[in-house]
């Protein structure tokens, strides 16, 4: 599936445009860039003024009137789903939102080239896994947890905090994490120069009051849910606030916005799995945002819904079956055992040892033990190391299922 059909020439969805500064950068000698670096990245160039939005009133057309109500609705449609499918008091509602999290935080960060299997997400999260990519992966599924909890309250500290959690789980930067950048940035190919870069951020001083207007713009309660999530999201890329992490903690801002605004209660939906599938239309938009037309991004993100809302549902109700099946290899367990207990958590975690057990789930060590003795002999679970210790076992059918939708996604 592609966004190409999307974007045929259509009513513009007018938006305040960047303003441009005409600046003079000199690659730093220092840095040890070649001369001939040196000598064409230095030069004039133009960084970004941020327009100001808190009070943008746009005028929609009534396609795009239908479009914004047709995907908020199959959103709304995909929560009913999830809640209907598990029951609305089913143990396993907290733990589907959470692998739903996961997945779109996933994605997102796929969106950056941040790949990850489900398998090595899972140990991550158990501090087991040797995959950088997976760390990375794993803080920006924090930061948007973080996001989530702060989702009512979208101001600018709600903005700072994201992007703390997300930056403290990639070593390194730590000194720049919650902390607006204090440097230019730019999207490029140039290491050493802004100059013919894609995208130039505003100058750093620019950026605070920027931010504090876009949180006005998202405390806003007169705008369709969607249409406010995708211009803010553009908003918060075209600022560039920080050194590193913008598309993540800007992608958990649209998922705050969802949440706060109560279009999503239940569960997280993989937007970002629909934006995945066409990333460069998805930063065509970005570019056309900047330019002064809100229209490909807000159709970015109507596509985008839709998209989650059709593989989120098929994608829940996948996992439910896994969990089903290990139902009925557990039928001859007393119900009051530590295996039934454990068996709706996995899939949040697929991949668990005792010690996650005995931290989350308050069982001491032989309790633990007893329900991966449990669950592996009922075939629920497979011990994946042979070792005697530090062994971790694995739900093999969940795993399938989260690598199989991370898989479609690519193909498409």
């Amino acid at each position: 599936m592609s966004l190409a059909g999307t974007f045929q020439p259509s009513e513009r969805l007018p938006v305040p445009a960047a303003g441009r500064e005409d600046r003079i950068w000199t690659v730093n000698p220092d840095l040890g860039y070649s001369r001939s670096e040196r000598l064409a990245g230095s030069g004039p160039y133009q960084s970004s003024i941020p327009a100001t939005i808190a009070d943008y009133s746009p005028t929609l057309n009534a396609e795009l009137v239908a479009d914004i109500e047709d995907a908020a609705r199959a959103l709304a449609g995909f929560d009913r789903h999830s809640s209907a499918t598990l029951g609305a008091d089913s143990p396993t509602l907290g733990p589907m939102s959470m692998i739903l999290l996961r997945t779109e935080s996933a994605s997102s960060s796929q969106i950056e080239h941040l790949t990850v299997g489900a398998r090595q997400l899972a140990l991550a999260e158990l501090d087991q896994s040797q995959s950088s990519n997976a760390r990375t992966v794993l803080a920006n599924v924090h930061a948007m947890e973080a996001a989530l909890e702060l989702a009512d309250h979208l101001d600018e500290r709600s903005i700072l905090a994201t992007h703390d959690v997300l930056l403290r789980g990639q070593p390194g930067w730590d000194q720049h994490a919650g902390r607006y950048r204090d440097q230019l940035v730019w999207i490029g190919t140039s290491r050493s120069s802004p100059r013919n870069a894609a995208h130039v951020g505003p100058q750093h001083e620019l950026v605070p009051a920027a931010i504090r207007d876009l949180a006005r713009f998202m405390a806003r309660e007169d705008l369709p849910i969607l249409l406010q999530a995708a211009i803010a999201h553009a908003q918060f890329e075209l600022i560039h606030p920080f050194v590193d992490g913008n598309g993540r903690t800007g992608r958990a801002l649209v998922h705050a916005i969802l949440r706060g605004k109560r279009l999503l209660t239940s569960t997280t939906a993989p937007v970002s799995a629909g934006l995945l599938t066409d990333t460069r239309a998805y930063f065509d938009a970005l570019t056309a945002y900047r330019a002064g037309d809100a229209r490909p991004i807000v159709e970015s993100f109507t596509f985008a819904a839709r998209f989650a809302a059709v593989t989120g549902a098929r994608l829940v109700d996948d996992l439910a079956g896994e969990l089903e099946t290990s139902r009925l290899q557990l039928r001859g367990l007393r119900k009051q055992s530590a295996g039934w207990r454990v068996l709706p958590q996995l899939v949040a975690q697929p991949v668990i040892n005792a010690k996650y057990l005995t931290q989350h789930f308050g069982m001491n060590e032989s309790a633990a033990q007893r329900a991966l003795g449990q669950l592996t002999e009922a075939g629920v679970l497979q011990e994946t190391t042979g070792f005697r210790r530090n062994r971790v076992w694995q739900h093999a059918g969940i795993l399938r299922v989260l690598d199989g939708y991370a898989e479609s996604l690519i193909r498409r």
